[in-house]
């Protein structure tokens, strides 16, 4: 081994300490790119080869009521490839051991043959038989919410009259990957569920024989996609289509591709931040490193060796560190990365989720971290290299003296010699200490971001489900009725309070963006679904115009004041011009708003309703869902409580695994940095705390002296660190800044508390281990002459 190898080695064991906290935050910073990436791979890739593999449709289109003969004319527009026609119907359900009415899609399927779009996988079980009316296949995710099997039995309420269901299989379909209701934001699998039926059996049911009502096309390779949905609207006008959607739009697909387009972000931003504190921290440990070895790097020229070779003897240390935190990494990903996509297959339904972890993104996350080390160490092996012999040989002139600013302004006698050594010190050196200061401000921010995301969810329930959203029940017709059904649920058992809502599905229109939705029309003065604006303040509802949320007026690029294009896509299809009144922030979803009264009045309509929000007595509970089981006209019953469930299980329970390992990556990072940067104030000043020894200061005093500037440093970084972790927090939140949900700028003061407890207890055991190495420190070996 070459002498300026073993140098190195000898070099890595004395700072063995600064090492190792270096390899881990190396390796939280791989990690959570490994973490993260290959959770986003795993994901796009399950997701593109179940779409192929099951023959996901291009476009969607729903109506009234179509003769099949229609088909042939779809068929002749130009680019389809494949049509597929379908009778698709939500109906009450009654599950064993549910006591709230459940809601099924039933959707028909052809009896002799799978459907040639959106293929069904089977995982148990067996395909429907011809002729045998009431088998259905049941989605896997219904099924195993509600402990049913192939053999079991439902009770359904179709076209109003009562039908026993049996299950013969439990199915997947690309059209449910995430499985919703189109009223819904998130899944309920227990109390909604997607079915699928025999043709004919389920056309008979609802008197379709020979029609549809849902249809769904492939697209030939290079088709321009937006023809065809202009030419398929003008076909199904007639019948009463509701606008076709293309796949991207499809409620399923538009969620999962938000989702893993949410996690890339993620895979991008964090990594990132890990990694420019990891490079930060290797410059500030070579520059000083090379600082205290001004004299050896002399000798190395010296003796001969090459500018070159100095300098790849620091490179040799960086790529070192390196190796050893990419390892670790590596490891530490692939775990995560497991973890993270797993629990993604518990609300996203792929037949086979398979996680991987190519060679790509392990080369790549090497070569990314490896990059932003040697970029961070440059100037400082560059200073190595650069460096004379006989400048190096000479030792440093002592620095020059002169009056601090606390002795300028005559306050030094309020202070010990302890305190004057360290203000003059800091005041001295004023870039070396904001580095370091800088360093430990990373490390709040980090920590502030690792707990970020449970502030964020609490913060949505609190505004979501329990300012905005009070009613207990939300009830849905299967039909539009009239102002009659809000009396007839007044003697439902156990209603308090009633407030009916009209629902209008819409195609919003303005300049050349436009986007599908629907209005809500609801009562001036609710109180049991209320609109607030961004202040959590009570939003009056005007009399005329849209209120809409704040993201759907971003994408459409809305304000105040402008008049945007209505096209109504039921009944006689009216196309309307109406101003938009006022903004709302809701979180959650995507919403448009409007006074009741006025959206009757435009439709040329009386006073009719599509549903209602309900107060209920709580006690009063399973006679009501006894009574909406039996009711033929309930389309859907939704309960506030169990919204609140599925959120925190679904949203908070992806981002609670995402938190954890920030919040350890974090912590790992805190102490590395806080210690780093007292283990090199160490190394640089131990001449200096030995010398201090020798003329009479006390271990404790020079403790003081070292340890007390740190704690200077650290009360200085806090508020810096807490800037920045805000900073770092509004750019997370662009990447989650979705049509499911927008995370808001919140964080509580349990969180500033743990970021603070955590980077306290981190400078008390640096501060400790950093008092040991001064009990030990070796005055006589210290103190020799380095020239």
């Amino acid at each position: 081994m070459k002498a300026i190898d073993q140098k190195l080695w000898r070099d890595l064991w004395k700072m063995r300490g600064q090492a190792i906290a270096i390899v881990l935050i190396v390796a939280c910073g791989i990690a959570s790119l490994i973490t993260m990436m290959s959770a986003y791979t795993s994901l796009q890739l399950s997701q593109d080869a179940y779409y192929a593999q099951y023959r996901f449709a291009d476009v969607f289109a729903q109506l009234e009521r179509a003769p099949n003969s229609l088909t042939a004319q779809i068929e002749q527009i130009p680019g389809v490839q494949q049509v597929q026609t379908r009778v698709v119907r939500d109906v009450n359900l009654d599950v064993p051991g549910l006591d709230e009415p459940a809601t099924g899609r039933l959707v028909s399927i052809p009896e002799t043959h799978p459907p040639s779009l959106n293929a069904l996988h089977i995982r148990q079980g067996r395909y429907i038989e011809p002729g045998r009316t009431g088998e259905v296949l049941v989605s896997e995710a219904f099924a195993r919410e509600n402990q049913l099997t192939v053999g079991d039995k439902l009770g359904a309420v179709i076209n109003g009259r009562w039908q026993s269901l049996h299950i013969v299989g439990l199915a997947l379909s690309p059209e449910y990957i995430y499985e919703i209701r189109g009223v819904d934001i998130l899944p309920d699998n227990r109390r909604f569920g997607a079915m699928w039926m025999g043709q004919d059996a389920l056309a008979n049911a609802f008197d379709m024989k020979g029609a549809f009502n849902d249809v769904t096309l492939k697209l030939a390779r290079g088709t321009n996609e937006n023809d065809v949905l202009f030419r398929l609207d003008q076909v199904l006008d007639d019948y009463g289509g509701l606008s076709a959607i293309a796949r991207v739009d499809q409620i399923s697909n538009r969620f999962i591709t938000d989702e893993i387009k949410g996690l890339q972000g993620s895979a991008v931003i964090i990594p990132t931040i890990f990694l420019g504190i990891a490079a930060f921290l290797l410059n500030l440990l070579l520059a000083r490193l090379i600082h205290t070895q001004r004299d050896q790097i002399a000798v190395l020229k010296a003796f001969g060796y090459t500018n070159q070779a100095v300098g790849l003897h620091y490179l040799k240390l960086v790529i070192l560190v390196m190796t050893l935190g990419s390892l670790l990494g590596i490891g530490i990903g692939r775990w995560f990365g497991g973890a993270v996509t797993q629990n993604y297959g518990n609300y996203f339904h792929f037949p086979v989720l398979r996680y991987q972890m190519g060679g790509g993104l392990v080369v790549t996350s090497v070569l990314v971290s490896w990059g932003a080390a040697l970029l961070g160490t440059f100037s400082a092996v560059q200073k190595a290299v650069n460096l004379p012999p006989a400048e190096a040989m000479r030792p440093e002139p002592p620095a020059q003296f002169r009056p601090t600013l606390i002795e300028k302004m005559g306050l030094q006698r309020w202070f010990s010699p302890a305190g004057r050594i360290i203000l003059r010190h800091l005041e001295r050196r004023p870039i070396q200490a904001f580095l370091s200061a800088l360093g430990i401000a990373f490390a709040v921010a980090i920590l502030l971001v690792g707990r970020y995301s449970g502030d964020a969810i609490q913060y949505l329930i609190d505004l979501q489900f329990r300012t905005v959203q009070r009613e207990d029940i939300t009830l849905v017709f299967n039909q539009v009725k009239s102002s009659r059904a809000r009396y007839d649920l007044t003697h439902l058992p156990g209603v308090m309070q009633i407030e009916p809502f009209r629902v209008v599905p819409v195609r919003l229109r303005f300049e050349h963006r436009t986007y599908r939705t629907a209005i809500t029309g609801v009562p001036p003065g609710a109180e049991l679904h209320r609109l607030i604006d961004r202040h959590w303040q009570y939003l009056q509802l005007p009399p005329e115009g849209l209120v809409l949320t704040s993201k759907l007026a971003e994408l459409l690029h809305l304000n105040l004041g402008d008049t945007v294009t209505v096209e109504v896509l039921e009944e006689e299809r009216p196309t309307l011009q109406l101003p938009i009144s006022g903004l709302v922030d809701e979180m959650v979803g995507i919403s448009v708003y409007m006074d009741i009264h006025a959206l009757n009045r435009v439709m040329q309509e009386g006073f009719t309703l599509s549903g209602a929000y309900l107060k209920v007595d709580t006690h009063q509970l399973q006679p009501l869902y006894k009574t909406l089981k039996e009711m033929p006209a309930i389309a859907s019953v939704t309960l506030r409580q169990n919204a609140i469930d599925r959120f925190e299980e679904t949203i908070a329970a992806s981002l609670g695994i995402f938190t954890a390992v920030i919040t350890l990556f974090a912590c790992i990072i805190a102490f590395g940095v806080i210690y780093n940067a007292a283990r090199i104030a160490l190394s640089e000043r131990s001449r200096e705390l030995a010398t201090l020894r020798i003329i009479g200061f006390t271990q404790d005093e020079i403790a003081v002296i070292l340890l007390g500037e740190q704690a200077i440093l650290l009360l200085f970084a806090i508020p810096i660190g807490m800037g920045i972790g805000l900073a770092l927090i509004a750019l997370m939140i662009s990447a989650y800044d979705t049509e499911l949900y927008r995370l808001p700028l919140v964080i509580t003061r349990p969180t500033y508390t743990f970021a603070l407890t955590m980077i306290g207890a981190s400078a008390i055991a640096s501060g400790w281990l950093i008092r040991r190495q001064l009990n030990h420190l070796d005055l006589i070996a210290v103190l020799k002459t380095r020239e």
